[in-house]
């Protein structure tokens, strides 16, 4: 049996409540999914 393959394609992107980015992906199989992204604020360096 082949190995199934996820392809991403991004449905689009939001932030979050706690200002977070937020990436919205699925793939033709049906499976979907999301990445969040800390964002660093400039001033914490």
């Amino acid at each position: 049996m082949p190995e199934h393959v996820h392809v991403r394609i991004t449905r689009g992107l939001g932030v979050s409540e706690s200002g977070e980015l937020v990436e919205y992906s699925s793939c033709r199989c049906g499976a979907s999914w999301s990445k969040v992204f800390q964002v660093r604020d400039e001033g914490s360096e």
